[in-house]
């Protein structure tokens, strides 16, 4: 070993004294992208670009293309970047999302979620290893304290505010969340979107109909016994109401997001149906953010994170429609600065983006689409964290004997 050393030394001295330095420096580590919880970790933009599309995939789970305008959202993500996404279940709950992250062989976990506040409390249960992984986007900043976990593990993403759709072959249209619950107009033709045990915008729907009937934030059971009433005289009838069952036929009228109408209404024309919008004169319910997060087991890892960046990216760019093949051979970072930023595909779609304060801040907000606006008359509601975790155990309890 002495002998290596002296050897070692006297070659360094010839170098040395010859003019010649030679630096021994360790081979850089290769970045482990499922371990990184920032942009600058990932080696910067063009890295994690790069990174992305040689694992060519990602994986995403109950995400509709006519909700929030997520359907541009995919195209303008599959266009620019060529990553081909798998999107599990559209029409799923939340619930779904999380048992699917517990239970799903490797190959079919999500590598991203977009969950409802009310499950969160399950992800992240006290006693069992936390399903999510850290990732702090760059826009970091621009989330309100209130709508991130500190660490990166959870951040809202967007909200909406309840709004009655219905198809306009009814006899009259629906003004008030009461109508639907006891007009004649609407008898078997008002449904749920899913069971609101399980379903954050079913549950969000049930807190309309509580506050409508005598109850509120803080007492949701009134909801339960409006629709059980409802259920009774014809009006309500228990299918979920999705694209599959309006197609159908099942039912012709929900409660359902103010951001799902652009894309709904263009979905339900495709098939030769006249689909509407209004907002309740009665009840004005502004949801809690929906929240984004990394699956901790995400197959694709660095797809996950750059699907995060792009969604919480605020560009006024261009629609997956406008970019060309030169836009594509462009650098990682100069690709991701052109394009329209997740968070004003889903302003375009009549949502409301965590970071919306700090875009009309900054002037990157684009314009929302008209025809949404809140009635004066109506009572705004808006359940917050604790009290819908409170309600849902009564919700838990007494909706299987509805």
């Amino acid at each position: 070993m002495r002998m290596k050393r002296s050897i070692a030394a006297a070659a360094a001295a010839m170098f040395i004294t010859s003019g010649l330095v030679v630096a021994s420096a360790p081979a850089q580590a290769k970045t482990n992208f499922c371990t990184v919880q920032n942009l600058a970790q990932a080696g910067g933009m063009d890295a994690l670009v790069k990174a992305a599309k040689a694992e060519g995939e990602l994986n995403i789970i109950t995400v509709p293309r006519d909700w929030a305008n997520y359907g541009e959202a995919i195209d303008i993500f599959t266009k620019a970047f060529g990553i081909k996404i798998n999107s599990d279940n559209p029409e799923g709950s939340s619930a779904y999302e999380i048992q699917t992250i517990k239970t799903a062989p490797a190959s079919k976990q999500p590598d991203v979620v977009d969950i409802g506040i009310s499950v969160l409390p399950d992800a992240l249960g006290i006693g069992r290893k936390n399903l999510f992984t850290n990732y702090k986007v760059a826009n970091w900043n621009d989330i309100p304290a209130e709508w991130k976990d500190e660490n990166g593990l959870w951040y809202g993403d967007y909200y909406g505010v309840l709004a009655i759709s219905y198809d306009a072959s009814l006899s009259k249209a629906p003004t008030s969340i009461k109508d639907l619950l006891t007009d004649p107009a609407f008898k078997g033709q008002f449904a749920l979107t899913g069971d609101p045990s399980s379903s954050q915008q079913a549950l969000m729907a049930l807190f309309a109909v509580a506050a409508t009937s005598g109850g509120g934030v803080n007492d949701i059971m009134p909801g339960i016994t409006a629709l059980k009433a409802a259920k009774a005289n014809g009006n309500f009838v228990p299918v979920t109401a999705n694209s599959a069952n309006y197609a159908a036929g099942a039912y012709k009228t929900t409660i359902t997001w103010d951001f799902n109408g652009p894309g709904a209404i263009a979905s339900a024309k495709s098939i030769g149906r006249d689909l509407k919008f209004v907002m309740p004169s009665d009840i004005a319910l502004q949801g809690t953010p929906y929240l984004q997060a990394i699956n901790a087991k995400a197959p694709h890892c660095a797809a996950a994170r750059l699907w995060e960046e792009y969604l919480y990216s605020q560009v006024n760019g261009k629609g997956s429609k406008d970019i060309t093949s030169a836009d594509i051979k462009l650098s990682g970072s100069k690709l991701m600065a052109k394009i329209m930023g997740g968070q004003n595909v889903w302003v375009s779609g009549a949502a409301h983006p965590i970071t919306e304060a700090a875009m009309i801040k900054k002037k990157t907000i684009v314009d929302a689409p008209s025809g949404f606006a809140i009635p004066k008359s109506a009572k705004r509601v808006a359940p917050s964290p604790d009290q819908q975790t409170e309600q849902k155990a009564t919700v838990v309890t007494e909706w299987p004997k509805l």
